[in-house]
């Protein structure tokens, strides 16, 4: 049975959770067209029948700002320690010299698999192959992949790949779990691409979300929830005019959230303010970075 560790690295918006979950056939990592959307190392667990690949999709590499992006970079880090192999996922849009100064400074120990993403976005008149070509030479890359992630063109080849690279071994995980993160950790994360989708600017980068209660009753799911944020003209908004926004918010969650859990979920939303919890070590803490 082939068996093995596989990170996803890439900069921001590259579509490693698009990729990730297109990977899996699950929802697994939330996606927004904004950056730096996830912030945690996100483990997701493929079994079939003669395979268990272990995928973790990391937050795109930045140069931190705050203490939460520091967090971010070495769950990063922690990843480049741990893989039988890398993708190296680029935007086939992006630039790539900068894409190959990010891959270079990895400084990977392990084989690594570039793959361009988004190839539907790029005209066919020998672009592809100059991509390609660039990255062949690369000492780093063993192999280059083509994949659109949304469209899920070239998923099963790019599974393929990947098992050629992976050696044989026990699995790592029994049963059928698909993650080692808890579910609260992905019910949180479905609040939080909803506050990605219904604000603007900023205000999605400023927030983070505590799960208090998580009780499975006869007939539902009771889940209790703050929003934590930096300032009150940010609960303000989060809130919106008569309460608006909030229930919009709850809405559009727990119906994800339903689906994530197979069962009807009561969802209670709080807003709370935390002034610069993204600079406060016991703050990070309690949320889970």
């Amino acid at each position: 049975m082939k068996t093995g560790f596989v990170n996803i690295f890439g900069k921001p918006n590259a579509g490693k959770s698009t990729l990730l979950n297109a990977l899996m056939g699950e929802k697994m990592a939330i996606v927004s067209h904004k950056v730096q959307t996830t912030r945690h190392r996100i483990k997701a667990i493929l079994t079939e029948k003669n395979y268990q690949i272990i995928f973790s999709d990391t937050p795109g590499i930045i140069e931190p700002k705050y203490k939460l992006h520091e967090k971010m970079m070495q769950a990063v880090k922690s990843c480049l320690e741990d893989a039988d192999l890398a993708i190296l996922l680029f935007d086939a849009g992006d630039n790539l010299e900068e894409a190959d100064a990010i891959f270079s400074s990895l400084r990977l120990k392990v084989p690594a698999l570039v793959v361009i993403n988004k190839i539907d976005t790029i005209k066919d008149n020998g672009q592809p192959d100059q991509i390609a070509s660039f990255f062949k030479s690369k000492s780093y890359c063993k192999e280059v992949v083509m994949i659109s992630a949304l469209k899920k063109q070239g998923i099963d080849a790019l599974r393929d790949t990947i098992l050629n690279y992976l050696p044989e071994g026990t699995p790592f995980f029994e049963g059928d779990d698909l993650s080692d993160l808890p579910t609260k950790f992905f019910v949180g994360e479905q609040i939080r691409e909803k506050i990605f989708e219904l604000y603007h600017e900023e205000l999605p980068y400023h927030t983070a979300i505590l799960i208090r209660e998580f009780k499975e009753k006869s007939t539902l799911i009771k889940i209790t929830a703050d929003i934590i944020v930096q300032r009150e003209t940010q609960k303000a908004i989060i809130i919106g005019e008569g309460g608006r926004m909030i229930k919009q918010l709850g809405t559009l969650a727990r119906k994800d959230i339903e689906a994530f859990l197979g069962s009807k979920v009561f969802l209670e939303l709080f807003v709370k303010v935390r002034d610069k919890w993204r600079d406060n070590e016991i703050f990070l803490k309690e949320y889970g970075y």
